[in-house]
């Protein structure tokens, strides 16, 4: 089936403005705040106290001990993203609550799967973005649906990647304008952050950065989540897999 644009963001937006939604947030929050920290923190402690002036949110330990939270944030991320998959591709009904299963099933090979794959496709999307832009926003597209593929489907790295492909052939244009529009919604983000450095505030400058990519990165994962049900609804189930409701409480 035509992918509608305009009903997967209604729809993703309700998603969003739940339960799931509101946990989705806090725990996005969290990573973000700690990874942010982490990192000024590590920074700060390589490099004079003049250098580091526009740093902002930092933390009470040494540089060894935030390197190592930073990597530990940057992985529990990647289980991040396995969780939100599978808990906003639920029926509506069930999205007022947060079962465990969410958590549990599987989720060291799908968080394996998550971490390779994330990488392949952030350097595709990367040395893609180089050549004019276009060809990253392209690809980016395409593989939108990766997160999805392993966290819903229980596919491995080549398998989910394959089965983003096929999900996003046919609806790439309207998908690449969705990839456009959160690079713009990136740029504007940091649009006070940069304006509250200059000023002498990075401090607030990082909160208020973080709190935005929280809130507008949630709303994303509901409309992705959002588009990818509705594709799989004019598709066939797919084979070898877990279908979407094995997530769901039903199963409890």
């Amino acid at each position: 089936m035509a992918l509608q644009l305009t009903k997967a963001v209604s729809d993703g937006i309700e998603r969003t403005l739940t339960l799931t939604g509101a946990v989705a947030f806090v725990l996005l929050f969290a990573l973000q705040f700690l990874s942010l920290a982490s990192i000024n923190t590590a920074i700060a402690a390589r490099f004079p106290p003049e250098a580091t002036e526009t740093l902002g949110v930092m933390l009470p330990v040494s540089g060894t001990v935030a390197g190592v939270l930073s990597v530990g944030t940057l992985l529990f991320t990647v289980v991040y993203l396995v969780i939100v998959a599978r808990a906003f591709v639920r029926p509506q009904s069930e999205l007022s609550s947060f079962p465990p299963l969410l958590y549990t099933r599987r989720m060291a090979r799908a968080t394996l799967s998550m971490l390779v794959g994330s990488i392949f496709v952030a350097l595709a999307v990367m040395i893609g973005s180089v050549f004019f832009i276009l060809p990253g926003i392209f690809l980016a597209a395409c593989f939108m649906f990766f997160i999805f593929a392993v966290g819903v489907e229980d596919r491995g790295v080549l398998g989910g990647l394959k089965r983003s492909w096929g999900f996003s052939r046919g609806h790439r244009l309207k998908l690449g304008v969705f990839v456009f529009s959160l690079g713009v919604f990136g740029m504007l983000v940091s649009i006070p952050s940069a304006i509250l450095q200059a000023g002498g505030e990075p401090l607030l400058g990082d909160l208020i950065t973080v709190v935005a990519n929280s809130i507008g990165f949630v709303f994303v994962y509901g409309i992705m989540a959002a588009m990818y049900v509705q594709l799989q609804d004019g598709s066939k189930p797919p084979h070898n897999s877990q279908p979407t409701r094995d997530v769901s409480t039903t199963s409890l």
